[in-house]
């Protein structure tokens, strides 16, 4: 069997195929290509950060969610920060709050769960060492990257009109930041420019020699509890010592005969199966991809798909999640009736997104299959002298209003917009895909599994398929829906928003397995790239 391995970054994913063809299996391809991530994307994920993965080795009967989300600090209240709210982003994946507080800053930051979650990994699943795992991220760190076109364009996204903060303003937020990411007249470095980030390389040389214990417990413990400290953070000592990771099974669904497999709440894999399963009931593959109809179809699928999430979705350790009733096939059956009958949903949010996160699929020549997303949320900006590394800002993240679902409280998880996935055909691995992109991950999850069930897409053409978006009353759409689509929409009475990008909403990384052999699909909105790597590992544990 072919060993495949598909990520947004060239340099995280050929770390990955290296490790392959060492023998590595699937994990220890996919945590190599983590650090590495955390090296040439770091607003996008990193060791300040958080994520989960999906792990199937059927070698050793092995088939789990190993979650390492942040964790609100141990000293956060519930009513912290209601007299501050001003609003909510439109697709739902942040709150706004007066003076950005939440945003920018080490107020901003959740206890990190990364390097917990990827020596967890390594220890449980892996069969390389962990030194060995992380050198070709410390090799990348002293070489530097080079700014590639999406890195380029998250550093000049212009958020004013949404009231969130630019990620420049997030830049030059620190020192290491003003250093490191702009040229001395002050601009911003742009694509082809070198990043060299010799604190991150030093960060990563002790954590290779001292383990990930440094972090929790050891002196990088103690420097981010004194920067925090100094600077009004809520993240101290006794947060970073009592973090833990957790491991889950993952929840089912299932759509046209075949299962599928994803992560449980607080991740976002039941409302991607809520919205297979709202459709299910309707005969997609008659429908013209793109067409009118189509759009319409999914549009009213994944509002009502957002009402439950926002209704719904938060940490199953504080809060109930119906996960069961959510997906049962009668109320699904009953949704889609809805929409057979012509009636449209509403979906609430309080007046007054790509988003920064990565995603890692494997595949190796034992069969094992990883799906591993990670993130910093979004980037606070806030990096300690001496560390270099950018710390989440998954704060913004949190409903400052008490008694919800998503309401703040002392270590709780917020929800994560993750859906790392693997579909099976025949009780085997036939999907394995994932991807950045908040709010907007689950509805193209979904996009892209229908592409490849309904209408028979390759893994290439079934994440560069033209999305739409419905997780708000606006319809969005990518800019390769035809006019006469959305002049249609518009004319029965929808509000429709047409993106910029070709290539919109969310990022989709996956593989497809057709009789052992491997083919990927790297969505084109981003800069990454499928490796294959064959015939098999020789030292590779099952």
């Amino acid at each position: 069997m072919d060993a495949m391995i598909v990520a947004p970054q060239p340099e995280a994913a050929e770390a990955g195929a290296a490790v392959l063809e060492r023998g590595g299996n699937a994990v220890d391809a996919a945590i190599a290509c983590a650090f590495v991530q955390g090296v040439v994307d770091p607003q996008m994920c990193g060791i300040g950060g958080f994520g989960s993965m999906q792990v199937y080795m059927p070698g050793r009967g092995i088939h789990e969610i190993l979650e390492f989300y942040a964790r609100a600090p141990l000293a956060a209240r519930p009513d912290m920060w209601t007299d501050l709210l001003v609003g909510q982003t439109r697709d739902g994946f942040g709150f706004l709050l007066k003076d950005n507080i939440s945003e920018i800053g080490h107020l901003a930051v959740c206890t990190p769960g990364s390097l917990k979650g990827y020596a967890e990994a390594l220890s449980r699943y892996g069969s390389f060492d962990w030194a060995d795992a992380m050198a070709p991220a410390i090799d990348q760190a002293r070489r530097g990257f080079m700014v590639r076109p999406h890195v380029h364009w998250y550093w000049s996204l212009d958020q004013s009109g949404s009231g969130e903060i630019d990620t420049v303003q997030k830049l030059r937020h620190s020192r290491t930041g003003r250093q490191i990411y702009f040229h001395p007249d002050g601009s911003v470095k742009r694509p082809g420019d070198i990043v060299r980030n010799p604190d991150l390389e030093r960060t990563l040389r002790r954590i290779a020699r001292d383990g990930a214990d440094l972090f929790y417990h050891g002196e990088i413990a103690g420097e981010i509890a004194a920067d925090m400290a100094a600077h009004g953070g809520l993240i101290g000592r006794e947060d970073l010592a009592a973090y833990r990771v957790s491991v889950a099974a993952p929840i089912w669904g299932d759509y046209r005969g075949h299962r599928i497999s994803t992560s449980p709440p607080p991740a976002s894999g039941f409302p991607m199966l809520q919205l297979l399963h709202i459709l299910e009931n309707f005969d997609i593959a008659a429908l013209e991809h793109g067409s009118a109809g189509h759009v319409r179809l999914l549009a009213e699928a994944m509002k009502r798909m957002t009402v439950d999430k926002d209704r719904h979705m938060g940490d199953p350790a504080y809060v109930e999640v119906p996960v069961d009733r959510l997906l049962d096939k009668e109320y699904c059956r009953a949704l889609a009736g809805e929409i057979r009958d012509g009636k449209r949903a509403e979906v609430s949010r309080l007046d007054r997104s790509s988003r920064d996160t990565t995603h890692i699929s494997v595949v190796d020549s034992q069969g094992n299959a990883v799906a591993l997303t990670h993130t910093l949320g979004s980037p606070s900006g806030a990096i300690t002298d001496g560390l270099g590394f950018m710390y989440n800002g998954t704060m913004a993240r949190f409903d400052p209003r008490p008694g919800r679902a998503g309401s703040i409280a002392p270590g709780k998880r917020r929800a994560s917009s993750a859906a790392p996935t693997i579909v099976f055909k025949d009780d085997r691995p036939f999907v394995v895909m994932g991807a950045p992109g908040g709010s907007y991950i689950a509805p193209s999850m979904a996009q892209g599994v229908m592409n490849v069930i309904d209408y028979g897409m390759s893994m290439l053409e079934a994440v560069s398929a033209p999305r739409v978006m419905a997780v708000s009353n606006t319809i969005d759409v990518s800019n390769r829906i035809r006019h006469s689509v959305t002049d249609a929409l518009a004319a029965q009475g929808y509000a429709v928003k047409r993106s910029w990008q070709s290539y919109a909403f969310a990022a989709l990384h996956g593989i497809r397995i057709d009789d052992g052999t491997c083919s990927g699909g790297a969505d084109p909105q981003r800069d990454g790239m499928a490796i294959r790597v064959r015939g098999p590992a020789a030292t590779a544990r099952p």
